[in-house]
């Protein structure tokens, strides 16, 4: 297995395109249009340039990196020899569905789908496909070349085989992966969506500012970000979209948005992406500043 093919070229796709192109896979990259793989190339040039000068990676290691990558702005042409795909695409069901239309389609048989969903059921994906034993979660961690963890999710006809060679494949690129059933939310977000969502809760009450409610957590729990922030550096849509799955696939209230999470995404406020969640974002700068919404009087 050396032909991977990633769909989407965002935050995550460019991620795993970096990780498994370091790892000197060959790499399609994948979007719809261009200039969205153009700045995906350039944030992959900026975070090697960031291991080369921390001393992990050395100029050679960069220049190899980025020659393993090719992009590409249509599916057909992008995976025809890919021995797996792996989408990460927006957190959306019928935009998903529809890839792995498309992938069935064209991919060729013996290749591996895998979707980097945070939420969205495996087994409702595999279903629009006839490769259901070769359909797989692969949810790996934002920032991709970073973080270890790869929760691997075992749709209900994924087979043994095509398990193990995902396992492997992740500790391959250094990886540490778990194997985790098919629920809404899998394991890290049916636990992490709703200390979100009640950090949410308890700034919308009135309990406690921003600042106070991350400290606590940073300080009393050992947390290297507190949930606000980590809100807005997953992204509030992204944040509201898991758990409008969880609160639909589980039927429990406990589940159900905040308000003040489901009127900032309605307002645009997204969190570190837009410049503004729970705190304001300026370009090249580390300190946070809390939105002047939640800021005492």
């Amino acid at each position: 297995m050396k032909q991977i093919a990633v769909i989407g070229s965002g935050t995550m796709g460019n991620g795993i395109a970096h990780t498994f192109a370091q790892f000197n896979y060959q790499v399609n990259l994948i979007d719809i249009n261009q200039p969205a793989l153009d700045k995906a190339l350039a944030t992959i040039g900026k975070n090697l340039d960031r291991q080369v000068s921390k001393g992990t990676l050395t100029i050679e290691q960069k220049a190899v990196t980025l020659q393993n990558i090719t992009t590409f702005t249509t599916i057909e042409e992008g995976v025809k020899n890919a021995d797996l795909i792996v989408e990460a695409a927006t957190e959306n069901v019928e935009l998903k569905l529809k890839i792995f239309k498309d992938l069935d389609q064209y991919a060729p048989a013996h290749a591996i789908l895998a979707s980097n969903t945070s939420s969205i059921s495996i087994t409702q994906i595999a279903a629009v496909t006839k490769r259901g034993d070769k359909v797989i979660g692969m949810h790996f961690m934002n920032p991709v070349p970073v973080m270890k963890l790869v929760e691997v999710i075992r749709g209900y006809a994924t087979s043994d085989e095509t398990t193990n060679i995902i396992m492997s494949l992740s500790q391959n690129l250094e990886k540490v992966p778990v194997e985790v059933n098919d629920y809404p939310g899998f394991v890290a977000n049916r636990i992490l969506m709703p200390m979100i969502n009640e950090a949410i809760y308890t700034l919308y009450e009135g309990v406690a500012g921003v600042y106070e409610i991350d400290t606590v957590m940073k300080l009393g729990m050992a947390h290297p970000m507190g949930p606000l922030q980590l809100a807005d550096f997953i992204g509030l849509d992204v944040c509201l979209a898991i758990l409008k799955v969880l609160h639909d696939g589980f039927g429990n209230p406990k589940y159900a948005p905040c308000p003040l999470l489901v009127n900032m995404v309605a307002a645009g406020k997204k969190g570190a992406k837009t410049g503004e969640g729970f705190y304001h974002y300026t370009t090249g700068s580390k300190e946070l500043i809390v939105s002047d919404k939640f800021k005492k009087s």
